[in-house]
């Protein structure tokens, strides 16, 4: 990163609301040593440079090797060709991922007698393929020096992988978790030892046992304001703060708020040589528990052979497993907990496959360390404690098992794959037709991870991926497919062009389409799926996920899901007839927020963000739009006119003239409007809401109106001096100018030029109305009603434009807004940061800074490259066993947090059942079908369920359209009529699909399975 230490928020965007600026500054101070760049050191280092270090060092003494190719994504076959070194032929292509880092290389090797003293460098050292007793020794180093370096280890041999972390005697975490402060209005505090705290209106506080929090705007027990307290959770409602019972307390009355405070805490970590006899494991899959355990110790053995036999086991030898096998036993004896057994398969399928490397345990475990050195830099997020082993042992079938020869190497770029799955799993990859929605992070790491697995690189595989989206600066941060150069270029074919580089064997399709309803018929039918294996979702929202979910159900093929927030990811492995899809389990609904909260009673800044971003939309893209939209539909205005005058609405005339009132013609136009604009709603709305609540307001009930949440307005007096007034006047005459047409330059928006012009305008007096202010929280945002006087105005003032305009077309059409979020030129979070900190201003709510503002306004997720990394490989670990058609207890779906971290692995649900009848039943993926023929009625349709599967049909719809209801009379004329004239079909189409229910006795209609219907034609 730059070395003033500025951050460049166009690239690092979404990383910055996962890490904050603290850390990234911290960051952009630090050096890290990578020794080894095979598969897993290539993922280490891709993520670490974008996550945007100072400095960057990678050491390997290694010759690049044909081998390399088919799990170091940076090496080409050129590299190999020429022998060049693995660092100095990865450095140029690792450059280019960030322009900000910078990247030294070291091409001599370490062993027992190296000089360490340069280590002294790096803030962090992280090892790879160097045998155990260097690691040990390094370690040692490391934790002798003041300050500590910040150790990690890691190794992927075949189809395991294993990491290691020290970060000395002290290490401390400044923020635990990464999440927000949880917040929680108070209802009531007892005078008690220990005194409890109740959430107002049984709203769950979400605060744990030992939590520190703090008190605000508590009335009566005053006392708690601004203290820091321990807390003891007694339910989801309430907790104990401790003691309340002395004078100095007082009597709790009403109000408060107890934010979650974030205290830094102190670890302690082991060295690698302590760790080694006592391993302090991470248990991530409760299927099997006890493997870890058995990894560690046969990883071990594998370094002792190897310094034994100056080499590693060889592929798939017998020999060499059972010799392993004798060496994990001595192991295990030795550890201060002793195993009394040893896990034979686990200890020779390292021995057989070690040789070889897995691709996406790589991807996975690359994503995990590379976090797991963002937290040695910056104390942000907690550190792993201190192994952890990841394993795809289940890809070992018993009959490949029984084929040696089936893994043996064969000089070619996929010999480290092979060695790990067979010859055979290579050959049906080849085979693949594979589908993926999505080319952004997501979408980037898995083309990587195909091209690494050679995925559609027979004549008869191929890879279709699909993105309408267009390459953004922000996407390099995350998206290490693009380069700036590629900026405005579409992802799709971009990101085919830049894998091809990595695998030219690869059949790549890439396509701009959205896969929608609206591409359903034309681009992406049912026989499009059809002639697929295999379907993989690489999306950024829920909406899409759902409908190519609902089309791999409807076409009956395996969906790989997968999604990254922050430092949280998931994956969901979906296989017709076994598992149950992806709608089959739905997240809780985001809790609304009332109307009348936003509208007049915020109670924390995120309700002042969103407030302010429906003001942006209303003012600068709804009401020019509908005003474009009234000139276009109007016809005959004097017709309107006369209307008008009459009392007769008419639409988006009202909101026209009070658009044409404006007189917006002139920058000082645009000033004085956002000056009238910051009156009406941070001086006026204020005074209303008084006058209509005046501070001594009660309720019925005898309780003041003015009580947490709701919190009573201060009217905002308008300060020339005051920077966020200044700003918010000079952000709305912005877009004003913008939407209006009115040139001005940066000299108009620089404080002297708009000082002197808001010295000359008049500010409208605050006006007393009888306005309604809606409090009652159940009651939704209504069409305000226009009163007659209000049309008449209307009328008056279009004809008085045109009139001007001595014709109905001299009139020009406005220029609405299109929020973008990403533009910083273009005013539209200045607008919304501006609102939403005056509006939390009135009402004493804290503010919120810029990025804040733009991550809620914008909808963004939050992204970092190392979760997307780690998801990325977690998911292709479960390609192979769809490819290979595993049983549904072979699968694994998997959710992490790596700021915890936490990995829980378990077996994807069965799909849900329902049951029709006694002995007949159906699952989401099942379908019936019915052959018909262009005579067949409606009558001999229906007939078929009664005697097929003895119900009667209470129901058929197609789509929206309701086919066949009973007691709808009308209904009772189509039981004669054709099928064919009943159902819309588009032209050569041979089948619909229908929905078909069935009456129960006492019961309400049960839905059937989809009903596909053919033709016959």
């Amino acid at each position: 990163m730059a070395t003033d230490v500025e951050i460049d928020d166009s690239l690092y965007s979404r990383q910055r609301y996962v890490l904050g600026d603290s850390a990234m500054k911290r960051m952009a101070q630090s050096s890290i040593l990578l020794y080894g760049v095979g598969g897993l050191g290539a993922e280490i280092a891709k993520n670490i440079v974008l996550a945007g270090i100072k400095s960057l060092t990678i050491q390997d003494p290694a010759i690049t090797t044909r081998h390399d190719l088919g799990t170091q994504f940076f090496l080409r076959e050129e590299d190999a060709q020429a022998g060049r070194n693995r660092a100095e032929a990865t450095v140029g292509r690792l450059s280019e991922l960030n322009p900000y880092v910078s990247i030294d290389t070291v091409t001599s090797d370490i062993d027992l007698t190296s000089d360490l003293s340069y280590l002294k460098d790096f803030q962090c050292v992280i090892l790879t393929d160097l045998p155990l007793q260097v690691r040990v020794r390094i370690n040692q180093f490391c934790r002798s020096q003041s300050p500590q370096i910040k150790f990690l280890s890691a190794d992927v041999y075949g189809l395991f992988s294993g990491a290691f972390c020290d970060f000395g005697d002290k290490f401390e975490v400044m923020d635990p978790n990464g999440e927000e402060p949880k917040e929680t209005f108070i209802a009531s505090i007892t005078k008690d030892n220990p005194g409890v705290v109740t959430s107002l209106d049984n709203k769950m506080h979400g605060f744990e046992s030992q939590d520190t929090i703090t008190f605000k705007e508590v009335n009566g027990m005053t006392i708690l304001n601004g203290r820091q307290v321990k807390i003891e959770v007694i339910s989801p409602y309430a907790f104990t703060i401790g003691d309340t019972t002395g004078e100095e307390f007082g009597v709790y009355e009403s109000g408060g708020i107890a934010t979650q405070v974030k205290v830094p805490k102190t670890l302690q970590f082991n060295s690698m040589e302590v760790e080694l006899k006592q391993p302090s494991i991470m248990l991530l899959d409760f299927r099997k528990w006890e493997i870890p355990i058995h990894v560690h110790v046969g990883f071990i053995a594998l370094d002792r052979f190897r310094e034994q036999n100056q080499r590693f086991p060889n592929v798939w030898c017998k020999s060499d497993a059972a010799e392993m096998v004798r060496l994990a036993q001595d192991i295990a004896s030795q550890l201060d907990e002793k195993l009394s057994s040893i896990h034979t398969d686990v200890i020779e399928s390292i021995s057989f496959t070690c040789k070889g490397c897995f691709a996406p345990l790589c991807a996975a475990q690359g994503g995990i360390i590379a976090q797991e050195a963002i937290k040695a830099l910056t104390g942000k997020f907690t550190p792993m404690k201190q192994w952890l082993y990841l394993d795809a042992l289940d890809l070992l079938n018993d009959t490949d098992r029984q084929q040696p020869e089936l893994f043996k190497a064969r000089g070619d770029r996929y010999d480290q794959l092979r060695i790990c799955i067979g010859e055979n799993c290579m050959r049906k990859f080849a085979a693949v037709k594979l589908f993926m929605v999505g080319c952004g992070a997501i979408g980037c790491e898995m083309l990587k991870n195909y091209a690494l697995m050679g995925i559609g690189t027979d004549h008869k595989g191929q890879i279709i991926i699909t993105d309408n989206d267009l390459i953004e600066k922000s996407n390099l941060n995350r998206q290490f497919l693009f380069r700036p150069h590629h900026i405005q270029k579409p992802k799709s074919v971009t990101a085919a062009e830049s894998v091809l580089q990595i695998n030219p064997d690869l059949h790549i399709v890439p396509q701009q389409n959205k896969v929608c309803p609206q591409t359903e018929e034309s681009t992406y039918p049912d026989r499009f799926y059809e002639n697929l294996d295999i379907v993989v979702n690489a999306l950024d929202n829920v909406e899409a996920r759902r409908y190519v979910d609902s089309r791999c159900v409807t076409s009956q093929r395996p969906l790989l899901e997968s999604g990254t927030m922050g430092t949280k990811g998931h994956t969901q492995v979906i296989v017709p007839h076994l598992t149950e899809s992806y709608v089959s389990q739905r997240d809780p609904p985001d809790e609304e927020v009332p109307y009348c909260t936003l509208k007049s009673f915020p109670a924390n800044i995120e309700h002042c963000i969103q407030w302010a971003r429906d003001k942006f939309e209303s003012s600068f893209v709804h009401k020019p739009s509908n005003f474009n939209k009234f000139w276009s539909n109007a016809g005959n205005i004097k017709e309107i006119i006369e209307k008008l005058k009459t009392g007769q609405s008419v639409d988006g005339a009202v909101t026209t003239s009070k658009l044409l009132k404006l007189h917006l013609n002139t920058w000082y136009d645009c000033i004085r409007i956002g000056r009238h604009k910051f009156e009406k709603l941070f001086n006026h709305k204020a005074r209303h809401l008084l006058d209509a609540f005046p501070l001594e307001t009660r309720l019925a009930d005898g309780t003041l109106f003015w009580q947490s949440p709701k919190r009573p307005p201060v009217p905002l007096q308008f300060n020339l001096n005051d920077p966020q007034h200044l700003s918010f006047v000079i952000s709305s005459a912005r877009l004003y100018a913008d939407i209006f047409g009115v040139q001005w330059t940066q000299k108009d928006l620089e404080p002297v030029a708009v000082k002197s012009i808001l010295s000359k305008v008049d500010i409208p007096p605050y006006v007393p109305t009888n306005k309604k202010v809606e409090t009652v929280e159940t009651k939704v945002s209504k069409e305000v009603e226009i009163s007659g006087d209000e049309l008449v105005e209307a009328a008056v003032r279009i004809q008085e434009t045109l009139q001007n305009e001595n014709n109905e077309k001299g009139l020009k059409l406005l220029k609405p807004a299109e929020f973008e979020k990403d533009d910083d030129s273009n005013g539209h979070i200045d607008f919304i940061t501006d609102a939403a900190n005056l509006r939390a201003s009135m009402y004493h709510i804290e503010s919120s800074d810029r990025l804040q503002v733009k991550r809620i306004a914008g909808h963004i997720v939050p992204a970092i490259a190392t979760t997307t990394a780690a998801v990325a490989g977690m998911i292709s670990i479960e390609l192979v066993k769809v490819v290979e058609k595993f049983p549904r207890e072979k699968y694994t779906n998997c959710f992490l947090n790596l700021a915890l971290p936490i990995m829980l692995l378990s077996e994807p649900g069965p799909a849900e059942r329902t049951v029709i009848r006694e002995g007949l039943s159906f699952t989401i993926w099942d379908r019936w079908e019915v052959k018909g023929h262009k005579d067949l009625t409606l009558k001999e349709f229906l007939q078929y369920f009664k005697v097929t599967y003895g119900f009667e049909a209470s129901m058929v719809g197609q789509g929206v359209k309701l086919v066949y209801v009973p007691f709808m009379p009308q209904h009772q004329k189509r039981l004669t009529q054709p099928m064919l004239k009943l159902l819309k079909a588009s032209n050569n189409q041979k089948y619909v699909d229908l929905v078909v229910s069935f009456a129960a006795a006492d019961e309400e209609d049960i839905p059937g399975p989809p009903v596909r219907y053919f033709f016959g034609l």
